[in-house]
């Protein structure tokens, strides 16, 4: 290939789509780009622990062959030759996926998840597997604890924490994670960066390990909004394998990213804003992102929504029995390789009364009905995707609650449990220098209308071109 544009040592701190153009103009190589990163995970990772796998032999054999495509005229498209990661909870062939558990430290698929699939057909390098609380479950990681690029005493969020931490710390150029009551949408905020959750059905689920089956959906955790409309792209599409993905076609979500927010009506939901839940920092940057909006054209009203309360109690009664019931032959002969905190978990989902999921089944239904309401007069709902910027990783469990988790979380469990798309990009910073994230979520395969008014709002704003200090 051409000689490179850009150094080496740089080549991490581009975007998808700067990478992208560099490698189609063949003036960056795909070997090159990866063994950038590789050099960085090497260097930088023992700080972070963002990975629990990398495939340094398998990623620069891959780089080699997107190599030799491309100089044969082949390039696939966005995706060809950029190096991506994979949350440790998806399947990936020949390459160990411990779903963050030591019950599976030696588990190796002789098949890849469709969303891996789908990643290597467009040409993406996979540099490694990252890491994930216990079967993206909750409570504590196995795998020690990823560290936050913007303060390394702190978290990174939840179940998807290493895909978060990998992101924000340019350790790989996008990354996929997994998403059930807000594991993409959390990390995401609390690393300053941007996570996708897709629409439930636009993502094949073939593969990932199953939390609650009728919630979780993998998505992007990316620098940029663009870079997220690139990466789901690419992951999305009616798989055979998984018959509750959506047998439509899949757009190409870059061409959505126009700019124009102008007479698009939005629902700041207030329920909870002026609570103890959300710090008044957090508050004020979610109120100034929304003026921002409003200063480029877009309709802000407040909107209340009240049953979203419930959606704590809702998602707790869901993962504690479905993962439970997944779970049950392990939990009947394995249950003390688990952490403790998903043993107590299981042994609560195996003995909750029928009646009490059914209960949670329903008021599910009320919460979506009334989202859905919303949405006849509002285009999209904006709030906090989290009450809180990043906690220390010291923290210790409060009367039997999880330091991260909490009450605070309700603020992403609603969307999940309607199965619609939501998106968290960058709003501000703390006191402290921590992150916040706005949280804009929208109707049911309106993905492409989310991430317009979070682009329009990303390039309005100077939140994305921050870099964090230990990155």
């Amino acid at each position: 290939m051409k000689g490179a544009s850009v150094e080496k040592a740089d080549i991490p701190y581009l975007s998808v789509t700067e990478l992208s153009r560099l490698i189609e103009a063949r003036q960056v190589s795909p070997v090159e780009a990866t063994q950038a990163y590789l050099e960085r995970i090497d260097a930088l990772d023992s700080t972070f622990n963002s990975y629990i796998t990398v495939c340094s032999d398998e990623a620069l054999e891959a780089a080699g062959e997107a190599e030799r495509d491309i100089l044969q005229g082949n390039y696939l498209g966005p995706m060809h030759g950029i190096p991506v990661a994979v949350k440790d909870q998806l399947w990936t062939r020949g390459i160990r996926s411990t779903g963050g558990s030591r019950l599976l430290t030696d588990f190796v698929p002789d098949e890849d998840a469709t969303v891996v699939a789908n990643l290597k057909r467009a040409g993406a390098i996979m540099l490694g597997k990252t890491n994930l609380t216990e079967f993206a479950i909750g409570g504590p990681h196995q795998y020690g604890i990823p560290r936050n690029p913007w303060n390394t005493e702190m978290r990174t969020g939840s179940s998807s924490s290493g895909s978060g931490a990998a992101t924000a710390a340019f350790l790989c150029a996008t990354s996929i994670g997994e998403d059930t009551g807000g594991s993409v949408r959390f990390p995401a905020a609390w690393c300053g960066v941007v996570g996708m959750r897709p629409s439930w059905g636009r993502v094949s689920r073939y593969g990932v390990m199953t939390g609650v089956w009728s919630m979780d959906t993998p998505g992007p955790i990316s620098r940029t909004v663009e870079d997220a409309a690139v990466t789901l792209s690419a992951i999305s599409g009616h798989d055979p394998k998984d018959d509750y993905s959506w047998n439509a076609p899949v757009p190409d979500y870059r061409q959505a990213l126009d700019g124009n927010v102008r007479g698009v009506k939005i629902g700041l939901v207030t329920d909870h804003m002026n609570s103890e839940l959300v710090d008044g920092e957090v508050r004020e940057a979610v109120v100034k992102a929304t003026a921002v909006l409003g200063e480029m054209g877009a309709s802000v009203e407040e909107v209340s929504l009240p049953l979203t309360s419930h959606s704590l109690l809702i998602q707790t009664v869901l993962m504690a029995v479905e993962p439970a019931l997944n779970h049950r032959d392990w939990v009947r002969n394995r249950l003390g390789e688990y952490g403790r905190e998903l043993r107590i978990g299981h042994l609560t989902g195996s003995i909750m009364p029928a009646q009490a999921y059914y209960k949670a089944q329903k008021l599910r239904s009320l919460v979506r009905e009334q989202i859905l309401k919303a949405l006849e007069k509002f285009e999209l709902l904006v709030l906090p995707t989290h009450g809180k910027t990043a906690q220390r990783i010291d923290d210790q469990p409060v009367t039997g609650k999880h330091p991260v988790m909490g009450h605070t979380s309700l603020l992403t469990f609603a969307f999940a449990l309607a199965g619609m798309p939501a998106i968290s990009v960058p709003c501000g910073f703390s006191d402290r220098g921590l992150p916040i994230g706005l949280q804009i979520g929208g109707m049911p395969g309106g993905d492409d209308t989310v991430m317009k008014v979070a682009h329009s709002y990303e390039q309005a704003t100077p939140w994305h071109t921050m870099n964090p200090p230990n990155a």
